[in-house]
């Protein structure tokens, strides 16, 4: 079977350049960014200058952890990832092998400038793959603005991630879009510098080799370009699996779906995508909503199921949506956890 780094010559989305350490980006750099035009052409220039665009960070740890009965994938948007200690638990106690991880961040100041991957990784005993979708040249949305008010990001990094108990075999990042949303439409003053992404690993289980995706889906737009986003990422999933069964999961941002509909094809053309690609959802989700307000007030109802499990080559059971609170009830993320256990179907 061949390596990520011989498919990706076949794909121009895909990035397989693995480091340990991403590069931080300079002073210099980030003065020149703020004081840069708004345009697509000034975005494509200033992201061809950072190599933390162009590679992933892969840490692998001594995985000795071996699965049985079934394999249990969870996918959580964390919000940043800010809340550790909460997270640690809420990861550990939903027993999954792989945790299929968005909106994590790398030394920002609304996340206490930590590595917050390394930090979960490293408490739970996990390998991980992580990967930049946005530079922050600010400190974040308005209430992060103001909450903040006076700190500096140390690096800036906002990203996605995998981390798995079982060894990873070979990473890759996937491009979704052509990136530049978030810097051209930055009237709300939250300067990116990225595009969406998803990160996938070749993983080593009791069944085989497979291939795990952690997904973000852009949240500015709508269900056609949703849906030319997921053209995108079944097309490089199907590049990297080379016949291997497939999990994908994460924030697919399917914000207009009525609450409690069963039948999510009938309003996203991603679900029909998906399914034309050979993925299965029905067994793998339990349809309930997976937004919930955060201890300011924020987001406020309706809320919608936003995040989701496919699989392909692989039978899906006990699926389960997970509050993502403390233990004091408190949301640590606006998204809860969803997950499922996974076998060879």
């Amino acid at each position: 079977m061949k390596s990520f780094l011989d498919l990706a010559n076949d794909d121009r989305n895909l990035v397989v350049a693995a480091v340990e350490t991403l590069a931080v980006p300079s002073a210099a750099f980030f003065d020149e960014a703020r004081a840069a035009e708004l345009t697509q052409a000034e975005h494509d220039r200033l992201t061809a200058t950072l190599p933390a665009l162009s590679t992933i960070e892969v840490v692998r740890t001594a995985n000795n952890t071996t699965t049985t009965n079934g394999l249990v994938v969870a996918a959580w948007n964390a919000e940043r990832l800010k809340y550790h200690a909460p997270s640690v638990e809420l990861v550990g106690q939903s027993g999954a092998d792989i945790l299929l991880l968005t909106e994590a961040d790398l030394g920002t100041a609304r996340a206490g400038n930590r590595h917050t991957v390394a930090d979960l990784a490293h408490a739970l005993g996990m390998s991980y793959v992580f990967g930049v979708e946005f530079v922050e040249l600010g400190l974040g949305d308005s209430r992060e603005r103001e909450w903040h008010k006076g700190q500096r990001n140390s690096v800036g990094f906002h990203g996605n991630a995998l981390l798995s108990r079982l060894p990873i075999l070979d990473a890759a990042l996937i491009h979704l879009d052509d990136g530049g949303t978030w810097w051209t439409d930055a009237k709300d003053g939250q300067g990116r510098i990225g595009g969406r992404m998803a990160i996938a690993a070749k993983i080593d289980t009791a069944f085989g080799q497979i291939l795990a995706v952690s997904v973000h889906l852009e949240s500015k737009t709508d269900i056609e370009d949703r849906a030319l986003q997921t053209k995108r990422l079944i097309a490089s999933v199907d590049t990297l699996a080379d016949g291997l069964p497939v999990v994908i999961g994460g924030d697919f941002n399917t914000n207009i779906l009525p609450a409690g509909s069963r039948e999510p094809e009938a309003y996203e053309p991603l679900f029909n995508l998906l399914a034309d690609a050979g993925y299965d959802w029905k067994t793998a989700n339990d349809f309930a909503l997976t937004q919930r307000t955060r201890p300011d007030g924020t987001p406020e109802p309706p809320f919608a199921r936003l995040d989701w499990l496919f699989a392909r080559g692989l039978a899906a059971h006990q699926a389960v949506t997970v509050a993502a609170v403390d233990v004091n009830g408190a949301a640590i993320s606006d998204h809860e956890l969803i997950k499922a256990c996974f076998s060879v179907s």
